[in-house]
């Protein structure tokens, strides 16, 4: 047998070492890279929409400033379409810290841990759009977003919202009369059954999911809601008798987990609470001023005939003695009155 001369074998030595620190080296870098992704933080937030609707519009508004304010990677997943529940559900799963980081949610949901917070959906609580807008760029809500954060461990970090709720009915509705015992739905805080009770209507509480079914059926009568919901649920397809109320102009808190904020670096924290307060801003603009073209284009469309609610003042003066009361009981008293003095 011939001998290999000893070069060749000095560089099949070489070539053998030269792989196997390639391949090392190699093998490091692919664990840099896995490190890497895991050190990369993950939020997730959650709405009942698609991705037209102004909610969801204003939660990516919010993720593209968090990215921007943060300057860092961080991943941010939304959960559309109710996949991950309904409000409610995102408001308990954000309190305990698990599920859902952040998300859109009606203070209705609220009640459970902060008696305040639906004072926020009270209707008839703002006088006209300017009322509201002055109100939600005061300090007017501080205490009722201390008392959500301290009880529910969830942080008001943002307003939203902006809709004109009306009544949706399945029959015209234009004055005390023809509202005087009119079976609807409303949300689940107390001061809802109690305001519609006020000017006559039969309340009642029914899962947001089910409305639609129980208008169908003639469970109820009617729902109240803004335009953006009405259109997203086609509720007009059962109640296309839009009767204008004006009974509230939504605010829709944009909120985020205290169990989850605490954990973030602070830069990040600064920039979740920075990108709230301006991606709510932006969703009032774009709920306030879309409201109106929602209505009327399916207006213009046939799909629903809108009717001008002809006694309203009469209704303020029904309601204003429940408003006070209720503001007493929850203790409150203070918030109201810092809203009323606000022109």
């Amino acid at each position: 047998m011939k001998q290999i001369p000893l070069i060749v074998l000095l560089l099949i030595v070489a070539g053998g070492l030269l792989a196997l620190v390639l391949s090392r080296t190699a093998g490091q870098s692919e664990t840099q890279v896995e490190n890497a992704a895991e050190d990369v933080i993950t939020l997730k937030g959650a709405v009942q929409f698609g991705e037209e609707h102004a909610f969801t519009r204003t939660i990516r508004k919010f993720e593209e400033l968090v990215r921007e304010y943060y300057g860092k990677p961080v991943k941010l997943e939304l959960y559309m379409n109710s996949e991950l529940g309904l409000e409610k559900d995102y408001f308990a799963y954000m309190s305990q810290g698990i599920s859902v980081d952040y998300g859109i949610v009606s203070p209705a949901h609220m009640s459970t841990f902060s008696e305040a917070a639906p004072l926020m959906d009270m209707p008839f609580l703002f006088r006209s759009v300017t009322h509201w807008k002055h109100v939600l760029e005061s300090d007017a809500l501080d205490p009722i977003a201390d008392q959500v954060a301290d009880k529910a461990d969830v942080h008001l970090i943002g307003y939203a919202g902006g809709g004109v709720r009306n009544l949706i009915v399945n029959k015209p509705v234009r004055n005390i009369k023809e509202l005087k015992g009119l079976s609807m739905r409303v949300m689940g805080a107390p001061i809802q059954t109690q305001i519609f009770q006020a000017i006559g209507a039969a309340p009642s509480v029914i899962a947001y999911s089910e409305v639609y079914n129980a208008i169908q059926t003639g469970v109820i009568e009617a729902a109240e809601n803004e335009a953006a919901g009405l259109q997203q649920m086609k509720f007009y397809e059962v109640g296309p008798e839009i009767s204008q109320t004006q009974h509230a102009i939504t605010v829709r808190p944009l909120c985020f987990s205290g169990k989850t904020l605490r954990r973030l670096p602070s830069d990040l924290q600064a920039a979740i609470r920075k990108a709230g307060r301006e991606a709510g801003a932006f969703g009032r603009e774009v709920e306030s001023t879309e409201d109106a073209s929602i209505l009327n284009n399916l207006a213009k469309e046939g799909r629903l005939r809108i009717h001008a609610f002809t006694e309203r003042d009469a209704i303020l003066k029904l309601v204003e003695p429940v408003k006070t009361a209720y503001a007493r009981e929850i203790k409150a008293e203070k918030v109201l009155a810092r809203i009323n003095a606000l022109e």
